[in-house]
């Protein structure tokens, strides 16, 4: 039988979510080959859902408390260990169950997509009548087992230092450094995912382990993905890492809006044009980066590779629909996609709560699911409004004591503007500082850009504390992308990896636009309150700019319309031609300081729209 083994048995994985929405997916659903991406942000609860597996796999368990000279590198390593075991003894049982109706090596195959070759095998030894060429075949498809990678993600932004005695400790001290340590001194063979801006300190940190350098062989033991906006960002840091001799093994494109957790807004640019140019510049880029990285690996006297490493391009953020995906693949040609919010309604495979789980499911419009500055990180943060955390929020303020309590302290980043180390913005220490500052002149909005601030990095990990019975009374904060709205079900695995597959469609909102139609709403309702909000100096032009970006992208997208299915097509355009309308009446300069070719080029472009 030919070797048709993959390196990643499905098109899709499942993106980081919060801190604590993946703490434990790999545990869940890398047997199926399904990879995941566990958050490195929390090394608290790492820690405790580290004593909850041990207990429940009957392990020994050691605590890591913080009397250990390194105790975040040292948890997120025990704990990544943790996983890798367990999941290796996962495989290893599903390996040995029979192929019937229900067993784990039988889901194992079932829930393949139709394209994998290794589904297709598994199919054929399903029409086998011979017991013994059964009984071979069965064998070669269990030593062809894949597991899902465990790979984890460190929001680079997240980068708290330490103090002793109000003096700044060593770099390497720092919370993005110690959970690269962490990651990079564990057994895991998978993927760094780095998000949420460019870190130079910490990249450079990463050529100081052998892991992320070719092996004897050439192979990776520890890969880096990049997570970005834009096709600008991902020049510029490939090209950073690969003079230090790191290789970008993936580059994960993600939208800046129609995502979870916090949102990255591009100027203007929609995930339809920046696909188009990463499909058209994906070689030259690799190109590029080659001849950079081994030059790099030659000056520092380490292997050089043959054969350059892979560079794979994924994309993910508000993805909805079978139809979608295979368009994504098929048309871009990117090697996978990632999807998030829905599996919040997976209890098999994420930390969801079930108080949480119902509001979730009842969720259906943006009274719910809001964009809100609630983020102490200053980003734009998806929220759904009556969690248990932002109802705390609002009690802590009608009980006059705002701000939480700063019980794990990793968004003390910048803010000393009352004291001499940073503090975290969401902290009842900062916000009682801020309002008597303030004064009683304040504002009802002023007021209210300070209460809004909410405490994410102790309650993004309520779910799993909840729903694991560690932390009964704690306060979820859940942070679903707006695509939370199209389903209304809770579901098992099987169900939502056919939903991806499109063998059954769970969607239950029959309005749902396109998902490029839909980030583009997000874009123009940005700009829209920007506009209503932004008072600098050059915020009309900036605006103006802005708009000229999404026109742009609306008539790639007219474009775009001739590659799609015929019955796609007709409701894709006329959706277009609405929001393009909307767009061209959202006033930003004054007419008069609009120059007249880009006034001909607006209007000649929805009168091709109108065509």
């Amino acid at each position: 039988m030919e070797d048709f083994t993959p390196s990643y048995p499905h098109t899709f994985h499942i993106p980081v979510m919060g801190t604590g929405f993946t703490i434990d997916t790999p545990l869940h659903v890398a047997r199926y080959g399904i990879s995941s991406v566990i958050s490195l942000v929390d090394d608290v609860l790492i820690e405790q859902m580290r004593q909850f597996h041990c207990a429940r796999a009957t392990e020994p368990y050691e605590p890591i408390t913080d009397e250990h000279p390194d105790f975040r590198a040292a948890r997120i390593t025990a704990y990544l260990d943790l996983v890798d075991r367990l999941v290796a003894q996962q495989v290893e049982r599903l390996k040995a169950s029979p192929f019937e109706p229900g067993s784990e090596i039988t889901t194992y195959f079932e829930m393949l997509p139709e394209c994998s070759a290794l589904r297709h095998l598994y199919e054929d030894m399903c029409e086998t009548t011979s017991p013994a060429e059964k009984a071979e075949r069965q064998q070669q498809l269990r030593e062809r087992v894949v597991p899902g990678r465990i790979d984890v993600n460190i929001m680079a932004a997240a980068d708290r230092r330490k103090y002793r005695d109000g003096v700044e400790c060593e770099p390497t001290t720092s919370d993005a450094s110690a959970a690269l340590r962490g990651f990079a001194e564990s057994h895991v063979c998978s993927a760094l995912v780095l998000s949420a801006g460019m870190n130079p300190r910490l990249y450079g940190y990463a050529a100081s382990f052998d892991g992320f350098f070719p092996d004897a062989s050439g192979k990776l033991p520890k890969q880096i993905v990049l997570k970005v906006s834009d096709y600008r960002s991902a020049v510029i840091q490939g090209k950073f890492l690969a003079k230090r001799g790191l290789w970008v093994s993936e580059f994960r494109i993600e939208s800046g809006l129609n995502c979870g957790g916090h949102a990255f807004p591009t100027q203007g640019l929609l995930m339809g044009p920046i696909l188009d140019e990463f499909c058209r510049n994906r070689e030259k880029l690799q190109a590029q980066l080659a001849v950079i990285y081994r030059k790099a690996l030659k000056k520092a006297g380490r292997l050089v590779p043959d054969t350059m490493p892979e560079m794979r391009v994924t994309v993910q953020g508000g993805i909805g629909t079978a139809a979608e995906d295979r368009f994504l693949l098929e048309h871009y040609g990117v090697d996978g996609t990632g999807w998030g919010t829905p599996f919040l309604l997976v209890p098999e495979a994420t930390s969801v709560d079930d108080e949480h789980l119902k509001k979730l499911v009842n969720a259906c419009s943006d009274e719910e699911v809001l964009l809100s500055n609630s983020s102490p990180f200053g980003h734009p943060f998806w929220n759904l409004r009556y969690s248990a955390s932002e109802e705390k929020r609002r009690q802590r303020i009608e009980q006059g004591h705002p701000g939480a309590p700063c019980l794990r302290g990793y968004c003390k980043l910048f803010n000393t503007e009352f004291t001499s180390t940073p503090i975290c913005v969401a902290s009842r220490e900062y916000q009682k500082r801020k309002l008597q500052a303030m004064g009683e002149e304040t504002t009802a909005s002023q007021r209210e850009s300070v209460l809004q601030k909410s405490c994410i990095c102790h309650d993004l990990a309520g779910g799993a504390l909840r729903k694991n019975g560690i932390d009964p009374e704690a306060t979820p904060a859940i942070c679903p992308g707006p695509g939370i709205v199209d389903f209304s079900a809770v579901v098992s695995l099987r169900d939502m990896v056919d939903h991806i597959y499109g063998r059954k469609s769970l969607m239950t909102n029959a309005e749902r636009p396109n998902m490029f139609l839909r980030e583009l709403d997000l874009y123009i309702e940005w700009l829209e309150d920007r506009l209503q909000t932004d008072n600098a100096p050059d915020a009309l032009q900036r605006a103006d700019d802005f708009r000229t970006a999404l026109l742009e992208g609306a008539e790639y997208y007219r474009q775009l319309g001739e590659y799609l299915p015929t019955q796609q097509r007709a409701k894709f355009l006329d959706g277009l031609k609405r929001r393009t309308n909307r767009l061209t009446s959202t006033r930003t300069l004054p007419a008069a300081a609009c120059s007249t070719a880009t006034a001909s080029e607006q209007s000649h472009m929805v009168a091709d729209i109108d065509t």
